[in-house]
């Protein structure tokens, strides 16, 4: 089944990094030999295309750009083999007001990137953070004008994983009836709100509609509720064993070692570059 694959997209965290956010050694060369064996590989991500993922082939010590990178899960593309750029459904300023409305009694901090730039209501721990380990600049709109000013990709709230659970169902019972977005939980400490359009899988059917790839011979990976659609339409949908319940019910396949094993890499080596 899996001597055909042409194409590997993988989501970043909880299935390709470990949870050090760490890409290892044997994962990179896991990624290297798809491209010696001919096989197409690539990103699908809630991170943004130009200020983030068009970075990581060097940041990682590749020495080619990969072949296709999805960002703000599924509202960007990057068409690596063409070098074309495409953008999707964003969110409406309207909507992105209606969010932040949403969820202002609660104390949580909504941000958006914005041209390289975080544009957050408050400077809290884990904003300052955030802007650290991306190397991103961060700017407060108390108000928040300055975030819901125009359509948005995305819109963020990062809370502690214990608070989750609450943050999701405060959302879904108090949002109005027939609103034209949604919520994708894309990390266990992360909500993000997208255009109800807005998914990894239709990027990544866009993607090889552009270069005549079959999806039968897609492979992708993932762990989490905003890699469901990714999962769903490729040939081949693996979910990390560390994956949430929901996701592996997309799946055809769970990898028998978690994102901190290189799980990623080991179902790779074993279920398709060994046959190639």
């Amino acid at each position: 089944m899996n001597e055909n694959i042409k194409l590997v997209v993988a989501d970043i965290d909880g299935t390709l990094t470990n949870n050090k956010k760490i890409l290892t050694d044997f994962t990179k060369k896991t990624i290297t030999e798809l491209g010696e064996k001919g096989i197409y590989f690539g990103l699908a991500s809630g991170r943004c295309v130009d200020n983030q993922l068009l970075h990581y082939y060097k940041e990682w010590g590749f020495n080619k750009q990969f072949d296709i990178l999805i960002g703000m899960n599924g509202a960007q593309l990057y068409d690596g083999i063409n070098n074309k750029r495409y953008d999707y459904h964003s969110l409406s300023k309207e909507d992105v007001k209606e969010i932040c409305d949403l969820v202002k009694p609660l104390d949580v901090n909504p941000f958006v990137y914005d041209e390289g730039n975080m544009i957050c209501l408050k400077a809290d721990d884990a904003t300052l953070a955030s802007s650290l380990r991306n190397e991103m600049p961060f700017i407060v709109s108390p108000d928040g004008s300055l975030i819901y000013n125009k359509d948005r990709p995305k819109l963020m709230i990062r809370v502690d994983e214990d608070k989750m659970e609450a943050l999701e169902k405060y959302c879904e019972e108090n949002k109005k009836e027939g609103v034209t977005y949604r919520s994708v939980k894309t990390q266990t400490t992360m909500l993000e709100f997208i255009d109800y359009r807005t998914n990894k899988g239709d990027a990544l059917i866009n993607f090889c509609q552009l270069n005549n790839i079959d999806l039968k011979d897609v492979m992708t990976f993932g762990d989490i509720s905003n890699d469901n659609e990714l999962l769903e339409v490729a040939g081949v949908g693996v979910c990390m064993i560390n994956g949430s319940d929901e996701t592996k019910g997309y799946a055809d396949d769970i990898t028998e070692l978690s994102n901190d094993e290189d799980g990623f890499a080991h179902y790779l080596q074993e279920k398709v570059l060994k046959y190639r």
